[in-house]
């Protein structure tokens, strides 16, 4: 018997004669419970091998702790695998031969796979039978020593079982106390090492839950409960925690429970999507059982609609509101909860709430609201309810409840801050609809109407350097203040234009008048458009100035000068009048094209006057002398006035003149022409003029002397 790790006592030795005397009915009644408990089409022989359905996984409910040993047996309708220990190296045996049973299979086959002994009292001694089934080669049993355990084995004594042989064991118990106790029972073979394990359940808390709890139909984003009352019908007080995933929740989460206590559980249904739903709830004793009833329940939609899911706001003008309204109506019999949002779904919104969400960027004309640049104000109103303000465009109440068959109204605000158009969409996550309701608001905010009284002012001709003044009427045909800014463009005639004022702000239905001033010093034709901006105004209108910058205009009041026959070295004068017909002042120079250049001319009078000259200056010249004058060589013309000028010709030489008086106008690159002509011929034969001239003057001279 200490083979066996018996402790023998006196008080046991009739249990052990009366066991021994009943091994084979023992036996054959195990047979039978094994064939009926497994449910099998036909029982097995006494030697015929037994498929045994292995399952990795016990029964966890702790309502079998409330059986009798025996009744635990009889219930035990599944074997599950030993746990293996170690494998060990068989090929260095002495008989070694390769084994026919394959590795998913253990040669040692147990039954049943686990030994329990429950609801016992300490002092008493209880046994359970156990079978074990050698497939294929010799299996040794390794006892430990144990004063609550030992095991008898079969009739011939022996901890061996051959091959293809079934050997009954029984083990038995004698508890000390009312605790938990375990045993190590382990099989060894050629190739493996495992243990059977057998261990005493001492007193176990159970709380009787049902197997299945099953929640009322539950609209969408709502939520049902269902509260059971628990007791504990065990034996030991309760430590409990209760886990379960959403969409379940239970209430208490934790507890204890004396015995014959009673709980109120309470397990919370709140789905966000449509359909049915199937959650364990896990019940964790402290003692480590852990037990799992099934949560179910159903999840349906609601038949819920804005009035509309398009709103086309009126068009507003800066800084003033329009408001419209959008109705939801619950035709339910449950409450329902709204909030407006401005994402899809809940998903992008917790993106968003982490940072990590990117908006793709949309370049057409309609201007997107951004989505999260306006902070969510919270204006609280007289119900204390919040109100969602995206930029230019408010919705309020942000969120709140409506009653059954009952409308809520929402108050859409418009209040533009730019004359551009408005579109968004934003989404109102109501209980009953899995997906939020999408709303597309768009509105267009209207500028200043500011408007001029010209849109081209023709300038045509401008005198060079004239200061030409305009005035320009600004009209503000709208209801707000119109803020203006003229700029002058930065090109060459741009630059010649100045507007006082430059700035300012029309008020509504008023005007204002704006003096636009132009002086050029440069010629040519222009077209220059004045920068006209309006604060809010995204088209402002334009001004545009046309014209061309001209010289001053002057005429003579004769249209040649016409000297005639003019007398060798007697001057000749000629009168004209420069008339300036422009409005800004004529600056002039007067030269005569084709005069000479090198000495003035010398009139007879100064030959004979002085009497150092010997010959006559003009006749001994090698070049041309400068034989015209005018007087005034330059000098300038007020505006629309006139100035006589004086041409003198003292003819040095015999000729005809066909010349021209040059007038250089300043600023202005064309030069001007006035004919000039003339005739110094005094005597017939022109090749003794110049001779008989000088003698005559000479004997002049001589006779003055």
């Amino acid at each position: 018997s200490r083979e066996f790790g018996v402790v023998k006592r006196p008080e046991m030795e009739d249990l052990l004669r009366r066991t021994e005397r009943r091994q084979v009915r023992l036996r054959a009644d195990v047979t039978a419970h094994l064939t009926e408990g497994r449910g099998l089409s036909r029982p097995p022989g006494p030697f015929e091998e037994c498929e045994i359905q292995f399952s990795t996984r016990m029964g966890n409910s702790l309502t079998r702790s409330l059986e009798s040993t025996e009744q635990r047996l009889r219930n035990t309708k599944e074997a599950y695998r030993p746990q293996v220990l170690e494998w060990l190296d068989s090929s260095n045996a002495v008989h070694h031969k390769v084994s026919s049973v394959k590795l998913n299979r253990l040669i040692f086959q147990p039954y049943p796979s686990e030994l329990v002994f429950q609801n016992f009292t300490p002092s008493q001694t209880y046994s359970l039978p156990l079978l074990l089934r050698n497939n294929d080669k010799p299996v040794r049993l390794e006892l430990q020593d144990s004063e609550q355990f030992y095991v008898l084995g079969p009739e011939n004594g022996s901890s061996k079982v051959a091959p293809e042989m079934a050997a009954l064991f029984t083990v038995f118990f004698t508890p000390q106390e009312n605790k938990d106790y375990h045993y190590r029972l382990v099989c060894v073979t050629q190739r493996e090492r495992f243990e059977i394990p057998v261990r005493a359940v001492g007193p176990r808390a159970v709380l009787d839950f049902q197997d299945e709890i099953c929640l009322p139909v539950c609209p969408v984003k709502a939520s049902t409960e269902k509260t059971q009352l628990v007791r504990n019908i065990g034996k030991s007080k309760a430590k409990f925690k209760l886990h379960t995933q959403r969409p379940f929740s239970v209430t208490p989460s934790s507890g204890t429970l004396d015995v014959g206590e009673i709980l109120q559980v309470t397990v919370l249904f709140q789905p966000t999507t449509v359909g049915d739903h199937r959650q364990e709830l896990r019940l964790h004793y402290h003692t480590g059982e852990d037990v799992y009833i099934s949560l179910c329940g159903t999840c349906k939609e609601l038949k819920i609609q804005l009035e509309t899911d398009f709103l086309m706001l009126k068009n507003t003008y800066i800084n003033m509101t329009d408001t419209q309204t959008v109705s939801l109506t619950n035709e339910s019999d449950v409450p329902l909860r709204y909030r407006w949002a401005v994402w899809r779904s809940q998903k992008q919104e917790d993106l968003e709430e982490k940072g990590t969400f990117q908006c793709e960027f949309d370049p057409s004309a309609i201007h997107h609201l951004p989505l999260l640049s306006g902070s969510l104000q919270k204006c609280r109103s007289q119900d204390c309810l919040l109100a969602l303000s995206l930029s230019c465009i408010t919705v309020e109440p942000m969120e709140g409840e409506i009653f059954p068959n009952t409308t809520a109204q929402f108050k859409i605000v418009f209040q533009p801050q730019e004359a551009i158009l408005y579109q968004h969409t934003i989404y109102c996550d109501v209980t009953g609809r899995e997906s939020r309701l999408p709303l597309t608001i768009q509105g267009e905010g209207l500028g200043p109407d500011l408007q001029l009284n010209y849109a081209l002012i023709d300038m045509k001709n401008v005198f060079i350097g004239d200061r030409d003044r305009y005035e320009v009427q600004l009209s503000n045909k709208g209801p707000i203040d119109s803020p203006f800014r003229f700029l002058s463009s930065d090109t060459t005639f741009g630059r010649c234009f100045s507007v006082s004022p430059e700035e300012g702000v029309v008020p509504p239905r008023a005007c204002q008048i704006v003096e636009v001033t132009f002086q050029s010093h440069i010629l040519g034709s222009f077209i220059e458009d004045l920068l006209l901006t309006v604060t809010g105004q995204p088209r402002p209108p334009t001004l545009t100035f046309r014209g061309c910058v001209i010289g001053p205009t002057f005429h003579f009041n004769v249209c040649e000068l016409n000297f005639g026959d003019v007398a060798f070295g007697f001057p000749a004068t000629v009168t004209c009048t420069l008339f300036n017909t422009s409005f800004v002042p004529l600056t002039f120079a007067l030269r005569v094209l084709g005069d000479g250049s090198e000495f003035p001319s010398v009139s007879g009078a100064k030959q004979v006057s002085d009497l150092s000259l010997k010959n006559w200056r003009g006749h001994a010249a090698q070049g041309p002398p400068v034989e015209f004058t005018v007087s005034p060589a330059a000098g300038s013309v007020r505006a629309m006035s006139d100035e006589t000028i004086e041409v003198t010709l003292c003819s040095n030489t015999v000729r005809s003149y066909r010349l021209v008086l040059v007038v250089d106008v300043e600023d202005v690159e064309k030069e001007t022409y006035l004919p000039i002509n003339a005739r110094s011929d005094t005597f017939p034969s022109e090749g003794h003029s110049n001779m008989h001239s000088a003698e005559c003057l000479n004997t002049s001279k001589v006779a003055a002397n």
